[in-house]
């Protein structure tokens, strides 16, 4: 229907906006001041919500019958060891969606709390949504990994210079953790090249490897991308990150970035390295139950909100992990609906979280309580997205957790029984968190003052209620696209490993 290259429209446009902001001045004067930053706001957003409806042509063109790459724009740009090579399948689609989806409320959250240095931060952040948006539609894994790594680079940024007191040391350890892991997969990437002679995507995941190259290409794909879930005990990075980061940094950090970690899981080490993948389910399963249990232990001892939500957002990528790795329709169909559920509710409750600390410029939990008097707006709208991040049925929480516990339990009971103490931990740091800030009696004088939403903080909050409870209700439209796509993952999996018994 549309004879355009959607995906390098839709990679690149956010490029483009921030090329259209470069040469606007900022001016000395007040007036010529405030004209400049909107100005320089006002093409973000719109560059924003443009790339997100483009984005929906993608939707639009996929078909969800076919269980391969569709929509592939490929030049050989650099000879046979690199190619400009996009495409996108049932796996990697619904996430280009979900990054152009968060981006306009990303810019909407920055709207009034970034005042300094406006015009490099939104370059930042549109630069940032082209290396994202990269990273799921790249078929050439020398792509990938330039946009994969690329990211860290705006987010750097972002943090070290708009973060709060602890920014600088926040940034260097999110940079060099994840930089480091990074190193390994490189490496892999070359042995790759050097066994298959290709870094075409489409070809390697037909190659073959040898079964103990398999182990190490596992192992150095695993120390990157566990590092960027993150996944116990590399997580430690993130409560720093998100604590320090701005509001818009810790939405895209905890709604985008980290499910780059699983989403390479899905498109590398599964069916790449099925037979070392079999060998180190185990691995996976304790790592991701220590992470469920012990992380929402953690986040039932703190005292900051954003330090608990990050914690939450670990412990709820220990079930993605272990979804992913029960190996069966149920397991991994549940994982990849938790991380856009995820991107969501944990994007919605750092944007909720941003709201009070607007007016009130703390995150501690104790400088807060019976906020509902005087926001009971506020108060419904983060009750939604507390009990979606607890997995409460007809939020999009409970179709993910839900999911992925049932292919678990195909897999290992076990695992799954040790799995389920995390879903009543988090119900007890989440209604712990709502009840400490919302209810009680309103005897602090300086919340007394408060106001509920404003105009543009319905029009961010708003939406992200509609797409909770929608999803809770319909999950079928995400499920339709990824169906195809799973079938083919597991069918090629389970003939590798039947194929090496033999």
């Amino acid at each position: 229907m549309f004879d355009m290259p959607l995906l390098t429209i839709v990679t690149f446009l956010p490029l483009v906006g921030a090329l259209m902001i470069l040469p606007i001045t900022m001016g000395d004067k007040d007036g010529e001041f405030e004209l400049a930053k909107r100005n320089v706001r006002n093409v973000a957003l719109f560059t924003t919500i443009v790339t997100f409806l483009i984005s929906l042509l993608i939707w639009v063109e996929f078909d969800n019958s076919v269980a391969g790459f569709q929509m592939e724009e490929n030049v050989e740009w650099i000879g046979p060891f690199m190619s400009y090579h996009l495409g996108v399948d049932g796996i990697s689609m619904l996430f280009v969606i979900l990054t152009t989806f968060l981006m306009p409320f990303a810019i909407l959250a920055s709207w009034t709390s970034i005042t300094k240095n406006i015009k490099q931060y939104m370059i930042a952040f549109l630069i940032l949504e082209t290396f994202m948006i990269g990273v799921f539609v790249a078929l050439d894994i020398m792509v990938f990994y330039v946009f994969f790594e690329a990211g860290l680079i705006p987010m750097f940024i972002i943090i070290g210079v708009w973060g709060g007191k602890r920014r600088v040391y926040a940034s260097f350890k999110f940079f060099l953790y994840t930089l480091l892991g990074s190193v390994l997969m490189l490496l892999a990437i070359m042995a790759m090249y050097w066994n298959a002679g290709t870094t075409d995507i489409s070809v390697l995941l037909t190659h073959t490897f040898p079964a103990q190259m398999q182990t190490w290409l596992w192992l150095a794909f695993f120390a990157s991308l566990a590092v960027k879930m993150p996944m116990w005990p590399v997580h430690t990075w993130l409560p720093d990150a998100h604590v320090e980061a701005p509001t818009a940094g810790s939405v895209i950090l905890a709604g985008v970035l980290l499910k780059m970690g699983g989403y390479g899981f899905l498109r590398f080490s599964i069916p790449m390295f099925p037979l070392a993948t079999a060998d180190f389910t185990w691995l996976i399963f304790a790592l991701s139950v220590i992470a469920i249990i012990y992380t929402s232990l953690v986040a039932l001892m703190q005292e900051d909100m954003k330090k608990l939500i990050a914690y939450s957002s670990v412990a709820h990528m220990g079930f993605v992990t272990m979804g992913m790795f029960a190996l069966n329709n149920f397991g991994i169909q549940g994982s990849i609906f938790q991380m856009l559920s995820h991107g969501l509710v944990s994007g919605a409750l750092f944007l909720s979280v941003g709201v009070i600390y607007d007016r009130m410029h703390t995150r501690e939990i104790d400088a807060y309580g019976g906020v509902v008097h005087r926001m009971p707006k506020y108060a419904v709208v983060f009750m939604i997205f507390t009990l979606a991040n607890v997995g409460l049925p007809v939020t999009s929480g409970f179709v993910g957790e839900f999911l992925i516990l049932l292919g678990t339990f195909q897999a290992n009971s076990t695992v799954a029984f040790l799995a389920t103490t995390g879903v009543v931990l988090s119900a007890a740091y989440a209604l712990w968190l709502y009840r400490r800030v919302i209810f009680g009696r309103l005897e602090k004088e300086s919340l007394k003052s408060l106001l509920d939403l404003n105009s543009r903080e319905k029009l961010i909050l708003y939406p992200l209620v509609v797409a909770v409870i929608f999803f809770g209700v319909y999950p079928t439209p995400v499920f339709d696209v990824t169906q195809a796509s799973v079938d083919a993952l597991l069918t090629n999996y389970h003939a590798a490993i039947s194929q090496a018994g033999n």
